[in-house]
């Protein structure tokens, strides 16, 4: 079944989902993430079909998270880089990461990351950019930035009961 588009919708996330929501692409960008460069690479750790595979890349390449560079001209051969703006996708692949293993990982994380300093297991947080505290839902509002469209996009904040917010 073909999903709707998001691409007439004013939402970031909607729009994000548009370039990596298809379900193979945030794997790409995982093993991109962890060095993984080659077709036949990505192929065959991914186990995908070579034709979903090459359509993956080419959006990701014409949405600037890889870009295509030729290693070989005969046979003609390319590897995929990823950008800053598919580096950019770390934090947010982290973060799912961090979610599937805390609540469908009974035996455990299949990955942990090391912080090189310290050598700890790191669990990545967000913070404020701003005064360094760690963001939690409850401590944070919502309002509408300079891209709303008129009315915006926020739902009338409720009057009783509980508290929607993270």
């Amino acid at each position: 079944m073909r999903r709707s588009s998001f691409s007439d919708m004013n939402c970031s996330v909607a729009q994000s989902l548009e370039v990596i929501g298809e379900w193979w692409t945030p794997l790409i960008v995982r093993d991109a993430l962890m060095g993984v460069t080659r077709f036949e690479q990505f192929q065959s750790r991914l186990g995908i079909a070579r034709n979903v595979l090459s359509a993956r890349l080419q959006t990701l390449v014409e949405h600037g998270i890889l870009e295509e560079v030729q290693y070989s001209q005969r046979p003609p051969r390319s590897e995929y880089l990823l950008t800053q703006k598919g580096r950019d996708l770390w934090p947010v692949l982290t973060m799912l990461r961090q979610w599937g293993d805390r609540w469908l990982a009974p035996e455990g994380a299949p990955v942990e990351i090391v912080h090189a300093s310290c050598g700890h297991v790191a669990r990545a947080e967000l913070t404020c950019s701003d005064c360094g505290e760690r963001l939690r839902g409850r401590d944070l509002e919502l309002r509408h930035g300079p891209g709303a469209p008129h009315g915006g996009l926020l739902p009338e904040p409720r009057t009783t009961g509980e508290d929607a917010r993270v």
